[in-house]
């Protein structure tokens, strides 16, 4: 319990304590409405401050505004003990409330406990602790066991095992080494690191994952925006309700059927009726209620960006994937060389290496690692990528082009057919065809089971869509149970698929896109929900996606729309539940049926219980 909390927790015990003992004592007139007017200003003078500072800035229908005036009129017309007790357990009410938002609060940020607070650099041969902040691109930092390291980097020196559970939610160690790179907010647990970094603090992993989770509030969902256009209607419409309800009926009374107006008792139920009105449950929990499960996926690895894309989960019926470091580890390795009749498989490999040399796709690096030597970079000229083609560049004076099969179209060179399956690399020299390499992918453990998960939720198609040859895309189709592969595409390809799926799915239906290359940012931006993979996606990727699954784990998926379901049916559990209370309680207060006791549960009571409710949503454990 905060400051602020334990202040008001006093407030409302020493305004209790007042009002039972002015209650026993037999007092009237005068002093009476002044010994109440103690307890009723001790407890409820913010709440009043509130409502004057609302009208003076046009904000006049609100919570404090219909508390202000239920209570004031109370005191009025001399319910002094019941207009200072419906302050008083409306205070309850908003404590608890407090409590149970910084509880969830709490959670989440225990859960996302990843921000740094220092980073270690070597000074005149000691560790000095400077804000991460400070320390410059390129620095070696220094990350002793126990410690969170962090920066993102590369490992210079050392080995340890990793603590990657505030970020991917699994519990399981990372082992890491030296040339790994890690990601900030991980801890260690062994061995000491020296890591150079790849990143300023502001543009790292942990400050990105921060930023996503602080932010994620302003992104509301289709039941928030309802719940704000609902308040901003319904808080007028009841003030004019008790208003009517105050003055209508005694006029009829004196004026048509004779009758005294018995003002009192009309007013009275006039001011029940806004005490019961009070939209406190629904304005406070369907926020709760998001929060709470964005804070869940959070706990899972899983990073949402607003609660409009949590909400457009439990609609997703159409998911799309890529492939490469998608459903595939995009970890590739040399499997076999072809080259044509008068050249050898070192001097096939040699050249595509260099022509390769300075692209960092995953497949650039494995064969430069098959190819295992020191590159001449003199040696390399021209060098020009064509984007879902390949590269093509002058080695030694031969201009030489490696890439697929449409790269070999284009340049009018027959290529050969490869009788394995792998992903093809064709190489030329001059014009001429000097034969292949086949680089094999290995499929993710999960990537299965992440189809699988996506059938049970309710999708009605998984789709693949991948620049990879058709050889190869479709046998990773055929391993993972994916409904539609599309092969050979170009990165505009890809935004035209998920377009023609966008035109067939229904209006409630929504399309997710997976990815985690660059290349696979404009997708993201066109699908109803992009999903980036987090652990190893492109920073482009991460910036266009609306969720971030930190693990890289497609299953995850899955995972993330029954917590959105979950969150919903709170929300839905929530609203009914508000509404039906509400709804009953006014049409009793309005005919005398309930008082102003009745009129505190209404809106003290379902408040508390969909606060409590809504709390639910941080956890998930399917």
């Amino acid at each position: 319990m905060n400051k602020k909390q334990k202040q008001t927790l006093v407030r409302i015990l020493v305004s209790f304590a007042l009002l039972v003992g002015f209650s026993v004592l037999k007092i009237d007139g005068y002093l009476k409405f002044a010994l109440f007017l103690i307890p009723y200003v001790i407890i409820g003078y913010d709440i009043i401050k509130k409502a004057i500072w609302g009208i003076f800035h046009g904000e006049i229908f609100d919570e404090n505004f219909l508390m202000a005036v239920a209570t004031i009129g109370a005191i009025i017309v001399g319910d002094y003990a019941e207009g200072t007790a419906v302050m008083l357990f409306y205070q309850i009410g908003e404590l608890f409330q407090s409590y149970a938002v910084g509880k969830s609060r709490k959670n989440i940020t225990d859960l996302m406990d990843i921000r740094p607070d220092y980073a270690n650099i070597e000074k005149d041969g000691k560790l000095v602790q400077i804000d991460p902040d400070e320390v410059e691109l390129g620095s070696i930092i220094v990350v002793q066991p126990g410690e969170k390291i962090p920066l993102d980097g590369v490992i210079e020196e050392g080995r340890a095992v990793l603590d990657t559970s505030a970020l991917t939610g699994e519990s399981l160690p990372r082992e890491v080494k030296c040339g790994d790179e890690v990601i900030s907010g991980c801890v260690n647990l062994s061995g000491v690191l020296r890591i150079r970094t790849t990143k300023e603090f502001g543009e790292s992993t942990v400050s990105k994952i921060l930023d996503l989770v602080e932010n994620s509030s302003m992104k509301k969902s289709k039941s928030e925006n309802f719940i704000t256009r609902f308040a901003k209607y319904y808080t007028p419409a009841v003030c004019g309700a008790a208003l009517l309800l105050a003055v209508v009926p005694p006029l009829m009374n004196l004026l048509v059927l004779g009758n005294s107006p018995m003002w009192t008792q009309w007013i009275t139920r006039a001011l029940t009726f806004l005490v019961i009105s009070c939209p406190c449950a629904l304005v406070i929990s369907i926020p709760l209620s998001f929060f709470g499960g964005i804070g869940g996926a959070s706990a899972k690895g899983i990073l949402v960006k607003g609660s409009n894309y949590l909400e457009a989960l439990s609609e997703t019926k159409y998911v799309v994937f890529d492939k490469t470091g998608t459903l595939t580890k995009g970890v590739f390795k040399v499997t076999h060389v072809e080259p044509a009749a008068d050249m050898s498989k070192e001097e096939l490999l040699e050249l595509a290496a260099y022509a390769e040399n300075y692209s960092n796709h995953p497949i650039s690096k494995s064969l430069k690692e098959a190819y295992a030597k020191p590159i001449d970079q003199s040696r390399i000229s021209d060098m020009e990528e064509i984007s879902g083609h390949g590269v093509t560049a002058c080695i030694n004076g031969k201009r030489v082009a490696a890439g697929n099969r449409k790269l070999m179209r284009k340049l009018n060179i027959q290529s050969a057919d490869p009788q394995k399956v792998g992903t093809e690399v064709h190489v030329a020299v001059n014009g001429e065809y000097a034969g292949y390499i086949l680089i094999s992918d290995v499929i993710k453990l999960h990537s299965t089971k992440a189809i699988r998960g996506l059938k049970a939720a309710g999708v009605k198609q998984t789709v693949m869509l991948t620049g990879d040859a058709k050889r190869v895309a479709d046998y990773v189709a055929k391993e993972i149970g994916v409904d539609v592969v599309k092969s050979e595409l170009l990165p505009a390809d890809k935004v035209t698929e998920v377009e023609k799926i966008i035109e067939i799915k229904g209006a409630k239906e929504k399309l997710a896109f997976v990815g985690d290359g660059i290349n696979d940012a404009p997708v993201l931006s066109r699908a109803d929900i992009g999903i980036a993979m987090g652990a190893l996606g492109s920073d482009a990727a991460i910036e266009a996606a609306d969720i971030v699954l930190m693990d890289d784990d497609p299953a995850k998926i899955a995972l993330a729309m029954k917590i959105s379901r979950k969150t919903l049916r709170i929300v839905h559990q929530n609203i009914v539940l508000a509404l039906a209370v509400k709804f009953f309680c006014l049409a009793l207060g309005a005919i005398g049926f309930v008082n102003m006791w009745w009129a505190i549960f209404a809106d003290v009571g379902v408040m508390i219980i969909a606060v409590l409710n809504a709390t639910r949503a941080l956890k998930y454990n399917g």
